[in-house]
């Protein structure tokens, strides 16, 4: 075996280590989040040594900070994919589905998918120091989100817009998190399409017949 080759194997094998450490990060921080997740607890999910962590991150702080980020990076790439997929045409049901699809999918598929969702939403309620990092790429989705609601909400102007998509987005935040999420959880996915996306679409609809009039 060449030294080129050896060194392709030892780097082959620090990536399988630093994506082990990530993905048990990731399962502990959807449980208990970052207060709640111990070093050796990490380490012993991952197969690891404590060693290892100091290594490929430098503290269990900035381990947890990149499980977050990757989460969330994973969240809003299959967000933004779903929403640049729609045409301009697209109706505020298929905006809706686009939107919530990446935590219909979680839901669906559970264990580790379910876990980043999780994360994903707990970082949403709680912003982890670095969110400015993905700013860049929380604006194309949320510029992605108007493409597409402005034509099914004529007249309503984008910072009104803007407010019922973070709505919106608490929204399926808090039910990844809420006891009502192991009920979702056990659906299949037209039981949950059925179910959310109308919800969704509501909250981008808003109150579209306008205040009741006045009595006389």
């Amino acid at each position: 075996m060449t030294r080129v080759e050896k060194t392709d194997l030892r780097r082959e094998a620090g990536q399988r280590t630093r994506d082990g450490l990530q993905s048990a990060a990731l399962e502990l921080l959807a449980q208990r989040g970052q207060e709640g997740v111990t070093l050796r607890e990490i380490t012993d999910r991952a197969g690891a040594n404590v060693a290892a962590v100091s290594y490929h991150f430098g503290s269990l702080k900035a381990l947890c900070e990149s499980a977050i980020e990757h989460a969330l990076e994973q969240y809003l790439d299959a967000q933004m994919a779903a929403l640049d997929s729609l045409s301009p045409t697209a109706t505020l049901h298929e905006v809706a589905a686009a939107f919530a699809g990446p935590m219909m999918r979680a839901f669906v598929a559970g264990g580790q998918d379910l876990a980043v969702m999780r994360t994903v939403a707990r970082v949403g309620i709680e912003p982890p120091q670095g969110w400015e990092r993905l700013t860049a790429k929380f604006d194309k989705s949320r510029r992605d989100a108007l493409r597409v609601l402005k034509p099914n909400v004529p007249g309503v102007d984008e910072e009104e817009l803007i407010f019922r998509t973070r709505c919106a987005a608490g929204m399926l935040n808090w039910l990844a998190l809420a006891p009502i999420g192991a009920e979702l959880a056990t659906m299949s996915a037209e039981q949950l399409e059925r179910q959310l996306v109308p919800v969704v679409a509501g909250a981008f609809r808003g109150d579209a017949a306008g205040p009741p009039a006045a009595r006389p």
